[in-house]
């Protein structure tokens, strides 16, 4: 008995071949994740990037007033003190050019995000933050309304030539640091008593900070090294700060993938056991700065080792070729939760496979024809 000739229309070898060639997509899954409290797997998922050409366009230049005399962005770009390198390399710099006469404010930058964010993970590739006699070098997130009632997160905090980053935070009355949380950097002191209380009318507004433990977190050394990566967890649980330098960022940064649980002990950590953080920080927009004899280097220049006076320091332009910011990226991820039983990966099942489909319909033919040919 002939079958009819549809059967030689119908490539069925291919989807036999395809069936037993055919791969499930390989899932690696990551050894260790953050979990939240229903048990539920935490993934960060990308939700806003800052970088290369279009990094101004969704800041906002300062000009209130201050000591240090902040310009508009148009002048910012037409004196050169904020532009992108045809290397996508974000330029951010304070005069180092003219001479100034005695007390007279140094023209600067500082520019602040027009998203505001609630919680988040903050990760910044940067090659230089500003330093040297004189100056205060700033990247933080700052609360909405009225200061300091939102708070503030100064994630990466220089002043002169310091060699240490400070991570500090201010905020209204009621939030405190917990000193027994667990973080690699030491509780900033006054006279010889830890500043836990980060309530910033009091002590000068100190705040309640972290010294980094490492020489080359901020400043000269970082700098030599080719920078690195800050990265602030804020979410319910607390507000952590990590740094990395260029040779030790984790490959899960690096791939888009990051994952806090992997990283080790932060250098600086606000817990919920002192400080509601709900409560205290909210609506902040994200804050790039530079500030030449402010309340912190202004106040402190006298004890810093520099030479002079700051208002002398200030006159000359040469003091400050280091003022200046070099940023790779800066990215913005929001929490997603992966639901127990589930998987964060996407499978492709053998049915969507155009192969795969073509040997089933040619099965069901043959099969189909030869039950109408008995």
């Amino acid at each position: 008995m002939a079958f009819p000739s549809i059967l030689s229309n119908t490539n069925w070898k291919v989807g036999v071949e395809s069936l037993v060639s055919f791969e499930w997509p390989k899932t690696v899954l990551p050894t260790k994740r953050e979990t939240a409290p229903n048990g539920s797997t935490i993934l960060w998922v990308i939700q806003d990037t800052y970088e290369g050409s279009t990094f101004f366009d969704t800041f906002d230049f300062y000009t209130g007033p201050d000591p240090t005399n902040f310009v508009d962005q148009q002048t910012a770009i037409n004196d050169s003190l904020a532009y992108v390198t045809p290397e996508n390399k974000v330029i951010m710099r304070g005069d180092n050019t003219t001479q100034l006469a005695y007390g007279v404010n140094r023209n600067s930058v500082r520019i602040s995000s027009q998203a505001e964010y609630n919680m988040g993970l903050f990760i910044l590739d940067l090659d230089m933050a500003p330093w040297g006699c004189g100056m205060t070098g700033f990247f933080q997130t700052l609360g909405g309304g009225e200061w300091p009632y939102n708070g503030e997160i100064d994630i990466i905090e220089g002043v002169h030539a310091n060699e240490h980053n400070q991570v500090t935070w201010h905020t209204a009355p009621g939030c405190n640091l917990t000193q027994n949380t667990n973080f690699t950097g030491a509780i900033v002191q006054t006279n010889g008593t830890d500043n836990l209380q980060c309530n910033a009318f009091i002590n000068n507004n100190a705040g309640c900070g972290v010294t980094e433990w490492s020489h080359s977190s901020y400043g000269p050394l970082f700098d030599q090294a080719n920078g690195g990566v800050f990265a602030m967890n804020w979410d319910e649980n607390g507000i952590a700060v990590w740094s990395f330098y260029r040779s030790t960022i984790p490959l899960d940064i690096t791939q888009g993938e990051p994952n806090p649980s992997n990283w080790g002990e932060p250098v600086a950590a606000l817990s919920t056991q002192s400080c509601n953080i709900t409560q205290f920080f909210a609506n902040h927009s994200i804050v790039f700065d530079i500030t030449f004899c402010g309340d912190w280097a202004g106040n402190s220049y006298a004890t810093s080792g520099c030479p002079g006076t700051c208002e002398n320091t200030l006159m000359d332009p040469t003091n400050f070729v280091n003022a200046s910011w070099i940023i790779n990226s800066l990215s913005v991820y929001k929490q997603a939760w992966l639901e127990i039983g589930t998987s964060s990966a996407t499978r492709t099942h053998p049915i969507m496979n155009f192969k795969v489909t073509g040997w089933i319909f040619s099965t069901v033919v043959f099969l189909h024809i030869v039950f109408v040919s008995l």
